[in-house]
């Protein structure tokens, strides 16, 4: 890496998300309960998810205090550096209140608009993926040891393709992403449903799966594993000619993104 400030964002990004992995995984109480909902009374933030946000934007803006930030929680701040921390201190809450090992900590920064900096730490997988615009993408722990360097899996025929996907926690708009999911699994050689999104797109720069689609992500769902999925050799994007929005997020790797973008939009996959 060349750029000495890209360095420093990537070393304080995995800094904070590995401090607030640590704090969750070992802080988790027995008793952990809802602390609010949001979207919806099963879409749900625990205390922990507070404390873990709380963690990371303390822990920036002591090294960085003149860039901004974006949380999921609610933290929101503009700064004057051109630096902007979008983070989602625990993406897969509900997993994670059940005791189910499918959660991330997601910490990606901006450099006036441009992602640039992207990681997410699995602590119960023990890996830690990370990327930097131009630089690659790269694992450590669990089955990467000490350092992988990450490429999506060659593409296969979209029939078979393991393809990955979630759902929203308003029951209507699940209730169509169920039909949409309906019409597509007979042309897929399956779907899998993690619960989060930033452990789904590192899957497909790793190679576990070969795509992966959503509706209503958020930026703090998407920043840092749609960079890493990019730097691996994943496309990404949306609808045909937008990126990656809350109307639909797809990675893929790079024979299946066109076709599967092709089929979600023939089923209207961005529709209520």
């Amino acid at each position: 890496m060349t750029d000495p400030n890209l360095s420093e964002l990537l070393d304080l990004a995995l800094e904070a998300a590995d401090r607030a992995g640590a704090l969750l995984r070992d802080g988790r109480p027995a008793d952990l309960g809802v602390a609010a909902t949001k979207s919806s009374p099963i879409d749900v933030v625990t205390e922990m998810d507070l404390a873990a946000e709380k963690l990371i934007t303390g822990f920036l803006s002591e090294r960085r205090p003149q860039d901004g930030f974006l949380g999921e929680e609610g933290t929101s701040a503009e700064g004057s550096s051109g630096v902007r921390w979008v983070i989602d201190p625990l993406d897969g809450t509900v997993n994670y209140l059940y005791g189910l090992p499918t959660w991330a900590v997601s910490v990606a920064a901006e450099r006036d608009g441009v992602r640039v900096v992207g990681v997410v730490e699995a602590p119960m997988r023990r890996e830690t993926y990370r990327a930097v615009l131009g630089g690659g993408a790269y694992a450590t722990g669990g089955a990467y040891g000490e350092g992988t360097a990450l490429r999506c899996r060659p593409a296969p025929p979209l029939d078979q393709a393991l393809v990955s996907t979630g759902f929203n926690y308003v029951s209507d708009v699940r209730t169509h992403q169920a039909d949409v999911a309906q019409q597509l699994i007979p042309r897929l050689r399956d779907i899998r449903r993690s619960g989060s999104a930033a452990v789904d797109l590192c899957d497909v720069a790793s190679g576990r799966l070969d795509g992966y689609y959503e509706r209503g992500l958020h930026p703090w769902d998407l920043a840092a594993g749609d960079l890493i999925a990019r730097e691996a050799g994943a496309y990404t994007g949306g609808r045909p000619g937008r990126p990656a929005d809350g109307d639909l997020t797809i990675a893929a790797t790079p024979g299946v993104f066109e076709p599967l973008q092709a089929l979600l939009e023939e089923f209207g996959a961005w529709h209520d």
